[in-house]
């Protein structure tokens, strides 16, 4: 392989030239543009929602999928780029992108710079130049990532001005005539409904004009197109196993991959994993962190399962009894596995549950080895609303049975163990 930039991209979107997948959420994307829809893109952190943003505002993207984007006005913005949020500078803010882009149009210019000299960032403000972009047979397309920041208070945000502020975004994109020459494209790390205020019994949801969508992990034809570049398919299989079709995993695990197949040498798989290791520690915590205590729970419990297949049978612990767990709590693993964290397969009639990935699964039992006797005590409201008494001891009994064991855990390399099969393979076939 001659020697060239890395293809795979760490801590930052991917550019629309480099986008790979999703084509057939790109495709949602368009039909509810081109019928002037609106869309709620939702995925965990690190799953490409602001790719996918970047993705829809290029003019290549518009052209791939027979659209014209001279006859629309695409702005991107993040909830994020202004702290605290206000509804103020949510309209401020895309008057001003407005106003870099209709660069041909001075009128319209002239009129936002009066409409923010009056102080007019308002849903209004925003309205009346909409009314404006009609005339002229435009359509403005808004696309704003981590909107997330609008569904929480602050101080200068009270509950009364998040009400008000989504029942004018709602409002603007459905009862308006100007509305009807707007898409507005949304990102959260949740499904809309499950974060926001408490519904008015009254009125409609504020977010039932949205299609929701959801960004799952790449299946495993995305994977191969995703890796590709790498040459070696023994290692499909392998990154799936260790990333679980993470986006963002894949790209530490490409950048990694590929800059050592350009070092024409093939470094050891535990040099390989300690490093992975430690790149994806702030990815899993991040997970970690936005699962409430019951999620959370369960997740111990899951791997606790699992690490009971991984130990030799006469050095064991008993949780047995969990499957009713999980039968009895399939809404939040269904949101756990909505975030990419678990997925599902029915096995004889029955539900099974497994981690995505397998490195999610090794972090786990690593916070296990953290948590004390404090911990313990703080969780058993957690715990009984989950399990038995029974369960609970068996639970608790298997988590200190870990601290006393730690020895026993299977090595960081044997967690990687299908890349550890396909890892000296697949260099020594590409070098030779």
């Amino acid at each position: 392989m001659s020697q060239s930039p890395n293809p795979f991209i760490v801590g930052k979107p991917v550019p629309p030239e480099r986008f790979v997948g999703r084509e057939a959420e790109i495709r949602d994307a368009f039909d509810q543009i081109f019928n002037h829809g609106h869309l709620a893109i939702w995925g965990g952190s690190g799953t490409g929602k602001t790719s996918f943003l970047q993705k829809l505002e290029s003019t290549q993207a518009w052209e791939e999928h027979g659209l014209d984007a001279s006859y629309s006005v695409i702005i991107r913005f993040s909830c994020e780029s202004f702290t605290p949020f206000t509804p103020s500078s949510f309209w401020g803010e895309a008057l001003s992108l407005l106003k870099d882009k209709l660069q041909n149009e001075k009128a319209l210019q002239d009129e936002i710079d009066q409409l923010q000299q009056m102080g007019e960032k308002t849903k209004e403000g925003l309205r009346r130049i909409l009314a404006k972009l009609r005339q002229r047979q435009k359509c403005l397309v808004l696309l704003v990532d981590d909107f997330d920041a609008a569904l929480y208070t602050n101080d200068s945000y009270t509950g009364a001005d998040m009400q008000k502020f989504l029942s004018e975004c709602r409002s603007l994109a459905v009862n308006s005539t100007e509305g009807q020459h707007l898409s507005m494209i949304v990102t959260s790390l949740k499904r809309l409904n499950e974060l926001g205020p408490k519904l008015n019994d009254r009125a409609s949801p504020w977010y039932n004009h949205y299609l929701f969508l959801r960004l799952k992990p790449f299946n495993n034809t995305e994977i191969d197109q995703f890796l590709k570049i790498l040459r070696i398919p023994e290692l499909r299989e392998a990154n799936r196993e260790i990333t679980g079709g993470h986006p963002g995993l894949l790209q530490i695990a490409g950048f990694q991959l590929y800059r050592d197949l350009q070092n024409a040498a093939a470094p050891s798989v535990k040099d390989f994993a300690n490093e992975f290791e430690n790149r994806t520690k702030q990815v899993f915590n991040d997970i970690w962190n936005r699962c409430c205590e019951e999620e959370q729970t369960l997740l111990m419990l899951m791997a606790l399962s699992s690490l009971k297949g991984r130990l030799h049978k006469q050095r064991q612990f008993d949780v047995s009894g969990i499957e009713l767990i999980f039968s009895q709590k399939e809404r939040e693993l269904t949101k756990l596995e909505e975030q990419g964290v678990i997925v599902s397969a029915t096995s004889d009639e029955k539900t099974v549950y497994t981690f995505t990935s397998s490195i999610m699964e090794r972090w786990v039992i690593q916070e296990l080895w953290e948590i004390d006797e404090d911990w313990l005590q703080a969780r058993q409201k957690v715990f009984l609303n989950l399990m038995s008494h029974q369960q609970r001891e068996k639970f608790t009994n298997a988590i200190k049975w870990l601290w006393v064991n730690k020895d026993t855990v299977p090595s960081t390399i044997e967690w990687f163990g299908k890349l550890a099969s396909a890892f000296p393979s697949g260099f020594i076939s590409l070098i030779s």
